[in-house]
């Protein structure tokens, strides 16, 4: 009975973590390619953590995802800015000329030091441009480790921060129409809703790092 039992668990645990794929454990590279590119420029290595400096450009997914669950931790240099995007569209055409002309994004930034003005639809876990997170005080100062999830689920969609809730909304419905009409993207392919796509780390010209990107289909 015990040995019963104990293979149950076995073969449990073995299925839930099968169904989380590794996107950066930090040793490799190998599910990344630089955005419209076959190889990875400017994105490096550095202690386990996945980092860029300067303008390289942003980091994207070998595979096209729908529903899925992201996890991952990330710091940003002081005034520094970045994101991950998802829904992402890659296509050669000038259409589709950068990674948020078609995808969503989790902001990224140093709230506090940033040298422009920010609105809170840019501040940290922001769907950026478009939904505010909810609590501006649970984000941790530049140069510290902050841990994100990204859910999406039948087109509603979830950013958490830090363990909590910070936005929440449904992509493509009368609310996100109206908002990205009010926003930068109205006029972009990100205004038309699709199911799926990739998901990228942006290279917004700061020092940004990556550390432990998990994703589950969903």
């Amino acid at each position: 009975m015990k040995n019963i039992l104990l293979l149950t668990l076995v073969v449990i645990s073995t299925t839930v973590y099968a169904q989380k794929e590794v996107l950066f454990d930090g040793t490799n590279l190998d599910s990344w390619h630089s955005w419209k590119s076959d190889r990875v420029n400017g994105w490096t290595i550095e202690d386990g953590a996945l980092t860029t400096s300067g303008k390289t450009g942003d980091l994207v997914t070998n595979d096209v995802f729908g529903d899925f669950q992201l996890t991952f931790q990330f710091k940003v240099a002081p005034k520094g800015n970045s994101g991950v995007i998802y829904k992402i569209i890659e296509k050669m055409d000038d259409t589709y000329f950068n990674t948020y002309a078609s995808g969503s994004e989790y902001q990224i930034i140093d709230d506090v030091n940033y040298p422009a003005p920010i609105k809170n639809v840019q501040k940290t876990g922001a769907n950026y441009d478009v939904n505010p997170p909810s609590d501006l005080t649970i984000v941790k100062p530049a140069g510290n480790w902050n841990t994100g999830k990204i859910k999406v689920k039948k087109n509603k969609v979830e950013h958490w921060l830090n363990g909590k809730l910070v936005v929440s909304y449904t992509y493509g419905d009368d609310e996100w129409k109206s908002n990205i009409a009010k926003s930068k993207f109205a006029k972009w392919p990100l205004a038309t809703p699709h199911h799926e796509g990739k998901i990228s780390l942006q290279g917004h010209g700061d020092q940004v790092w990556f550390k432990n990107i998990l994703i589950k289909r969903l």
